[in-house]
C-alpha cells in the first residue's frame, strides 16, 4: 500500500509551496545516495520523496491527489506510468536538481555534483525493462469492496539459465576495449571553425560500456526470456471504470540486471444484470403488482450486499423515487457511500385470465379507479431532480 504524500514529506495537507520546497529538500539531503551509498532503502525513500513533491508541487496534479487518492494519479506522474511515478534517479537529478543549488556546500562535497552533470554518464547505463499494461474487468460487486485478483501474466522474466548476466560465466562479460566502458567514443572532424568534437554512442557495445564474450546459450545474451508470472493486484473499493493503477517492479524485466519496468492495471467495468451506476450512486428500476400499489406493505429491495426492507405506502404511484442512503458504492480511499436511487413501477399484467378481466372490469365503474393526480402530484424528473438540488 502507497504511502500518503503528506506523510512522506512530513507535511500537513495545507502547506504552502514553500513548506513543500523546503520539506523536499530536507528529505532528498538525508536520503541522498551520495550521503547513503549501496543502501536501497535510502534510495527508494530518496525517489519516494520525488514523487511526492512531483505531484504536491503542481496545482493541478495536487487537486487531483486530494480527491481521489493514489488512484487518481493515473498518467498524472511526469513519468507517465500511472500514479507509480516513473523516474529514475537521472531524472529526478534533472528534474529537481535546480532546488538544491549551492545550498548543501562544505563537508557534503558530493551531493552538489550528484545534482548537476558529474554522475549522469555512469546513471546513463541503468536499463530499465518495459512498462505491461493489461485490463482486468470487476462486477460492481468486486467495486464496492477492496479487491484481490491474482492474475498469470506472460512477460519478460529474467532468465534462469545464467541469473539474467546473459553470459555464460560472469567473466565472459569484459569491459568494452573501443570506449573503455564509458558507452561512448569521441569523433573528430575538422571544419571551418576548427576541430570539432562529438561524442556518440559507441558501436560495439551500443553504449553498454561492456560486451559478452560467451553469450547465454538461453537468453542469446539478452539476460531475458519469455516466461509467466502469477502477479497479486490490490484493487482498492470505489475504482472506475477507464483509471489505471500502477504496480511498480511488477513489468517487464530489463536485459543484463537492470530495474524491471511497472504493471499497468487498467480497470473494465462490467455491466451489470439489475443495476446501473452514476458516480457512486447506484440506479434500481423495481417492479410491484397492482395489488402491492394499491395496499401498501413491505418489500425486499435488492442492494449490491443483499436485501434492504422498506414499507410501500398505500396508493404508491407508478414512477415515485426512494432514496436508500449509504447503499450505493463506496467513494474512493474514504469511508463515505453513494445512495441507491429506485425508481418505482407498477407492473401491468400482459395476459388475463377470464376471471381476472371481470374483476378488474368492474373497477372500470369505480369512480376510486380514476385517476386523479392532482397539482401536488410531481413529475418523474422533478422527483429525480430534488434529490441532486
Amino acid at each position: 500500500m502507497k504511502r500518503d504524500y503528506y506523510e512522506i514529506l512530513g507535511v500537513e495537507k495545507n502547506a504552502s509551496a514553500e513548506e513543500l520546497k523546503k520539506a523536499y529538500r530536507k528529505k532528498a539531503m538525508e536520503y541522498h545516495p551520495d550521503r547513503n551509498p549501496g543502501n536501497k532503502e535510502a534510495e527508494e525513500k530518496f525517489k519516494e520523496a520525488a514523487e511526492a513533491y512531483d505531484v504536491l508541487s503542481s496545482s493541478e496534479k495536487r487537486a487531483r491527489y486530494d480527491q481521489f487518492g493514489h488512484a487518481g494519479m493515473s498518467g498524472a506522474t511526469s513519468g507517465g506510468g500511472g500514479y507509480g511515478i516513473d523516474f529514475d534517479l537521472e531524472t529526478i537529478f534533472e528534474r529537481f536538481g535546480d532546488l538544491f543549488g549551492g545550498h548543501f556546500g562544505g563537508g557534503f562535497s558530493g551531493f552538489s555534483s550528484g545534482f548537476g552533470g558529474g554522475r549522469r554518464q555512469q546513471r546513463q547505463q541503468v536499463r530499465k525493462g518495459s512498462n505491461l499494461r493489461i485490463t482486468v474487468k470487476l462486477a460492481l460487486e468486486e467495486i464496492a469492496v477492496n479487491t484481490e485478483k491474482k492474475l498469470k501474466i506472460k512477460k519478460q522474466i529474467i532468465c534462469p539459465q545464467c541469473n539474467g548476466q546473459g553470459a555464460v560465466n560472469k567473466s565472459d562479460v569484459v569491459t568494452c576495449p573501443q570506449c573503455n566502458g564509458s558507452g561512448q567514443v569521441i569523433h573528430q572532424q575538422r571544419s571551418i571553425f576548427g576541430i570539432m568534437q562529438q561524442a556518440v554512442v559507441c558501436d560495439q557495445c551500443h553504449g553498454e560500456g561492456t560486451i559478452i564474450k560467451n553469450p547465454c546459450s538461453n537468453c542469446h545474451g539478452t539476460g531475458t526470456v519469455t516466461g509467466e508470472e502469477v502477479v497479486t493486484i490490490q484493487i482498492p473499493a470505489g475504482v472506475q471504470d477507464g483509471m489505471q493503477l500502477s504496480m511498480r517492479d511488477k513489468g517487464n524485466a530489463a536485459p543484463r540486471g537492470g530495474i524491471n519496468g511497472d504493471l499497468i492495471v487498467a480497470v473494465e467495468e462490467m455491466p451489470h444484470d439489475v443495476f446501473e451506476r452514476e458516480g457512486n450512486n447506484l440506479y434500481l428500476n423495481y417492479y410491484i403488482s397492482f395489488p402491492q400499489a394499491a395496499l401498501g406493505g413491505s418489500v425486499d429491495i435488492p442492494t449490491l450486499d443483499g436485501k434492504a426492507r422498506i414499507k410501500l405506502a398505500a396508493g404508491t404511484q407508478g414512477g415515485q423515487v426512494l432514496r436508500l442512503q449509504g447503499k450505493g458504492l463506496p467513494e474512493l480511499h474514504t469511508h463515505r457511500k453513494g445512495d441507491l436511487i429506485v425508481n418505482v413501477n407498477v407492473w401491468t399484467p400482459k395476459n388475463l385470465s377470464k376471471e381476472e378481466r371481470e374483476t378488474i372490469e368492474k373497477f372500470l365503474k369505480s369512480d376510486n379507479f380514476t385517476p386523479k393526480p392532482g397539482k401536488n402530484e410531481k413529475s418523474f424528473f422533478n422527483r429525480v431532480r430534488q434529490f441532486f438540488s
